[in-house]
C-alpha cells in the first residue's frame, strides 16, 4: 500500500503472515524500495527521451538529466506477532563479513515497527491509536488498564475484527461478528471480560501441560488444580495410556 505526502512515499509492508517473524526482511525490504526506485527511474528516463531535453552525452546515457531527482521511499515493517522480533535489523546482521571487509560493505536498514513495543508511539489517528494500543495491552495482560482506559467504550465491527484477528482473541471476532449482524457497535465490557478468561484458560493449558510432562500427579489432580475438566487434561496428554 503506498500513500503519497510532503513528496514521499511511504510504503508500507506487512509480513506475509502478519503475526510470523521473517528472517529475510531486510532483503525484502532492499528489493521492494530498489523496484520503486527502478519504477520511477523508468517513468522520467521514457519522458526525457520523448521530450529530447538532454544537454550532454552524458545525460542522454544516463537517461536522467543532472538535475533530476527521485523521491525518497520509506518502507515500513509492522509486525504484530506476539513473540519479540528476533530477526535481523539490517542488511549486515544477515551477512557473515571478515572484519577488514566491514568499511567496504554497503548497510541497508529496516524500519520495524512491532505493535507489542509500540507504547512511545504516536499517532493522529485515533483508531489506529486504539489498534496499536489495545493489541499492546492484550499481548501484555495488562488488564487493569484495559479495564480503565476502554471499558466503557464503543468501538465499530471492522476496528475490533482487527484487533480480534492480530492478538488472536476469539472474544473480540464473536462480538465484532454478532455487532456487524446486528448493525450496531460494541460495547466492550462483555468482549474484555471474556479476553480476560481466554487468557486464564490459557495459562491453566499450559500449566497442565508443564504437570503433564513432569508426570507425577493425576489427571484428577492435576485438573483441580489448574480448574480443567479431567477431560481438557487427558486431551493434553501426549504420553497415552493416560494415568489413573
Amino acid at each position: 500500500m503506498k500513500k503519497t505526502a510532503y513528496g514521499v512515499d511511504f510504503v508500507i509492508l506487512g509480513l506475509e503472515n502478519q503475526c510470523k517473524i521473517h528472517y529475510a526482511m531486510p532483503l525484502r525490504t532492499i528489493l521492494g524500495d530498489a523496484l520503486s526506485y527502478l519504477k520511477e527511474y523508468n517513468e522520467i528516463a521514457a519522458r526525457n527521451k520523448h521530450e529530447k531535453k538532454f544537454s550532454s552525452s552524458d545525460e542522454f546515457l544516463s537517461g536522467l538529466k543532472k538535475t533530476d531527482r527521485l523521491h525518497p521511499v520509506i518502507s515500513l515493517c509492522v509486525y504484530y506477532g506476539e513473540d519479540e522480533w528476533d530477526g535481523p535489523l539490517s542488511l549486515t546482521d544477515m551477512l557473515c563479513i571478515p572484519e577488514h571487509l566491514t568499511p567496504l560493505v554497503s548497510d541497508y536498514k529496516m524500519n520495524l515497527i512491532q505493535i507489542r513495543n509500540s507504547d512511545s508511539l504516536i499517532f493522529h489517528n485515533s483508531e489506529v491509536h486504539t489498534l496499536f494500543d489495545l493489541s499492546r495491552l492484550i499481548y501484555n495482560k495488562e488488564f487493569d488498564k484495559i479495564q480503565s482506559t476502554y471499558m466503557n467504550q464503543k468501538f465499530d465491527t471492522e476496528l475490533s475484527l482487527v484487533i480480534g484477528t492480530i492478538t488472536n482473541t476469539k472474544s473480540f471476532i464473536n462480538h465484532a461478528l454478532q455487532s456487524d449482524s446486528e448493525g450496531g457497535s460494541i460495547n466492550m465490557c462483555r468482549a474484555f471480560e471474556e479476553v480476560r478468561e481466554e487468557t486464564k484458560h490459557e495459562q491453566s493449558i499450559e500449566i497442565a501441560k508443564s504437570l503433564l510432562e513432569v508426570g507425577k500427579m493425576t489427571y484428577e489432580e492435576i485438573a483441580r488444580s489448574v480448574q480443567l475438566s479431567v477431560e481438557e487434561v487427558k486431551a493434553l496428554d501426549t504420553k497415552k495410556p493416560a494415568r489413573s
